[in-house]
């Protein structure tokens, strides 16, 4: 925290971030460096994205996101959004819904949805959460990924999709539901569901 007074020392702060274990550490390095001079810091973040390490890139898009210049958008590169360490990729995602600009967000929701279906849940939830953080404009191009023939897109696509018109749902809850929707159809569902309303309703009688 002393530190983040003191000119002069980006480029040590960078290196720790780049190998430091404990993530509250690692926060507390980015806090730091949001209190270097924007002017000094800024290039050299940008710098640690062409890193060879999985945590350096991480921890860059993550200072950019603190930092918040809507100059450095154009550094989160379509690779950065596709890394392929998840931890990278969805940081990326992350910071791009901070840092685009209204008239690329359209294009930002049409790449971010081409990873539908990636990775674990807490992977899936990081992609929900950034697509919904679009907003509306995202229910467009998630229309393709509805239709998906692969089970597990269309099972995250109607994830994402309750995810917006519910930001208070449980994701976990999301998805089962989404499969469940995959698997019988709207319709059947429905009926289902309506059937052991029935069933409910007919033992709380008795």
């Amino acid at each position: 925290m002393t530190v983040g007074s003191e000119p002069g020392l980006v480029e040590a702060l960078l290196a720790r971030c780049a190998v430091e274990p404990d993530f509250f550490v690692r926060d507390m390095l980015t806090w730091t460096l949001t209190r270097q001079p924007v002017e000094l810091t800024v290039p050299q973040v940008l710098a640690e994205l062409q890193s060879e390490h999985v945590q350096a890139r991480s921890q860059a898009l993550h200072t950019l996101s603190k930092l918040g210049v809507p100059s450095t958008w154009t550094a989160i590169t379509v690779e950065l959004l596709h890394d392929p360490d998840d931890e990278v990729a969805r940081t990326a995602w992350r910071a791009a819904v901070v840092l685009a600009p209204v008239d690329e967000r359209e294009a930002l929701a049409a790449e971010l949805v081409k990873e539908l279906g990636r990775g674990d849940r807490m992977v899936q939830l990081s992609l929900s959460r950034a697509l919904v953080g679009l907003g509306e404009l995202i229910e467009p191009v998630l229309r393709p990924a509805l239709a998906s023939v692969d089970p597990k897109v269309r099972a995250h696509a109607r994830a994402t999709d309750l995810l917006l018109r519910n930001p208070d749902a449980a994701f976990a809850a999301d998805v089962d539901a989404a499969k469940r929707v995959d698997s019988l159809g709207p319709e059947k569902l429905a009926a289902a569901e309506a059937a052991k309303a029935a069933r409910n309703g007919a033992q709380t009688a008795c």
